[in-house]
């Protein structure tokens, strides 16, 4: 995993950085788990079958969390 992107994060680390923040998987459907808090307007989204994580969903879930890039890095 390179500094500057948030390519190759292996699912099970995406998985445990979501729990660290107060997430838990509240459904599984598919290929997908669906993981909330209750602060979120909506639950997170990832797929199950892909991995690593593709960079634009860590993107969109550190949005949803009100997070940035650097949190991430430093919670690495």
């Amino acid at each position: 995993m390179s500094a500057k992107h948030l390519r190759n994060v292996p699912l099970k680390l995406f998985r445990d950085f979501l729990i660290a923040q107060g997430c838990s998987c509240n459904r599984i459907s598919g290929g997908h788990e669906h993981w909330s808090r209750k602060d979120l307007l909506r639950p997170i989204t990832i797929q199950t079958h892909v991995d690593p994580v593709p960079e634009f969903i860590i993107k969109i879930a550190l949005k949803q969390l009100g997070l940035n890039k650097e949190d991430f890095l430093n919670w690495i």
